[in-house]
């Protein structure tokens, strides 16, 4: 697992051990970032259910301004810590060790949130409505979220509004947007 793109190119990030987490495939993390690739500088991120950090670090070698990561494992925490030391970007990242639904009762706001649950736990749509409802997305801010692709897709409601799917392999994308009412 490495760094695809930015002033952290190719840097190799660590993994957590065991199959607990599975990390976002290079090819679904590309297309994620093909797929957002104007909207990422200087913005604030939320890297929900962060696992190894990997979507969070590669937004801020990519101009990101600062990414939070959040996931309830002490390990993933530990290694989210260690990739981000590694390549150079502690000064513009926060990590969190805590549960992500309860985080989102927080008051930061964000433009860009990647919401990558571990699949058949139903967390997308619950992290969704979590978001809507402490308003954690700001106007024009996007959320991409990640499941398994014979999933339904959560719904949403005005100012939300989902944009897209995309779908690769056993993957669904789902790009979903704050519009200005």
């Amino acid at each position: 697992m490495r760094v695809i793109s930015g002033t952290a190119r190719g840097r190799k990030l660590k993994e957590l051990s065991g199959t607990a987490i599975m990390p976002t495939s290079d090819m679904v993390k590309e297309s994620v970032f093909n797929i957002i690739q104007f909207d990422i500088e200087g913005r604030r991120v939320l890297d929900l259910f962060a696992g190894t950090g990997q979507m969070g670090v590669e937004a801020l070698s990519r101009g990101a301004g600062s990414v939070v990561f959040v996931d309830s494992s002490p390990e993933a925490g530990r290694i989210i810590i260690e990739n981000i030391k590694s390549c150079g970007f502690s000064e513009a990242a926060k990590v969190y060790v805590r549960d992500a639904l309860k985080y989102l009762e927080s008051e930061e706001t964000f433009d860009i949130i990647f919401i990558d649950p571990p699949y058949d736990t139903m967390l997308v749509g619950k992290a969704l409505e979590r978001i809507i409802e402490f308003d954690k997305l700001t106007v024009n801010g996007i959320i991409m979220c990640e499941l398994r692709a014979d999933s339904e897709a959560p719904v949403v409601s005005p100012p939300y509004v989902k944009h897209r799917e995309y779908r690769y392999g056993g993957v669904k994308l789902i790009k979903i947007c704050k519009e200005l009412l």
